[in-house]
């Protein structure tokens, strides 16, 4: 696992859990707005840099077996209906095998998530991720890849076997195949693979960076663009977060 620790994030261990649900019962007989249940809910996360270290602490827990999330109680899921505070979103492969939500160890509420064969952007999806930005002030985006991904693998067959696919399926693959054009001889497969998905993984990154929403949040410091890239045979996630991690 690598090691890249941000500031700490505050301890919310001497928070008094039957003073939460107390305000908690309190705001929701009242009708409580969504700004109401983000002042009573702990908030742990401030920042893009607690954003990271949120996740990189949530998958060494998944990593090593030790996870902590929890099932809401009555009062938590019924303050769900009221509104979302999440602090991070991932654009994710739509891969049943990639529960983004378990690999970090998060609970109801805490990651905006946008799933898509080939974690890809595409106009709906970019349209969700600018949606989090403008109304639910989430601190970072990452675009997760993992390991064996099929719409990668897709992209680097022959132009003769991808125009068999649906049109639909050839647009969608047509987004990744520029991460993968030109990869370097690599003669084991699994590595050439790693590094296709990784190549796109940077590529989805450099193509949201672009976009004016995404843009203008990353220079005001509200969030951080990032990426991953899931080992589904050990459960560990790598993180790509300075600039030369994610430079294609």
């Amino acid at each position: 696992m690598p090691d890249r620790r941000a500031s700490r994030l505050p301890d919310t261990a001497d928070i008094d859990p039957q003073e939460f649900q107390r305000k908690l019962l309190y705001a929701i007989h009242r009708g409580a707005s969504m700004a109401d249940i983000a002042d009573i809910k702990p908030e742990t996360v401030q920042s893009p840099a607690q954003a990271i270290e949120a996740l990189i602490d949530g998958n060494t827990r998944f990593f090593d077996g030790t996870s902590k999330r929890s099932e809401l109680g009555a009062n938590e899921r019924r303050a769900q209906i009221i509104g979302q505070t999440p602090f991070a979103a991932v654009l994710a492969c739509s891969d049943s095998r990639v529960p983004v939500e378990l690999v970090f160890d998060q609970g109801f509420g805490d990651l905006f998530v946008v799933r898509v064969a080939g974690n890809v952007v595409g106009e709906s999806g970019l349209g969700t991720l600018e949606y989090a930005i403008r109304h639910l002030n989430i601190h970072l985006i990452m675009v997760l890849g993992h390991e064996g991904c099929g719409a990668v693998s897709a992209a680097l067959c022959p132009e003769e076997e991808i125009i068999l696919h649906p049109p639909a399926l050839q647009a969608l693959i047509r987004r990744i195949q520029p991460s993968v054009q030109n990869l370097p001889p690599i003669r084991d497969k699994k590595a050439r693979m790693r590094e296709a998905v990784i190549n796109n993984v940077r590529h989805q990154a450099t193509v949201l960076r672009a976009q004016e929403v995404i843009r203008g949040a990353e220079d005001s410091g509200q969030i951080q663009v990032i990426g991953g890239f899931y080992e589904i045979g050990s459960g560990a996630v790598d993180f790509f977060i300075d600039e030369e991690d994610l430079k294609e």
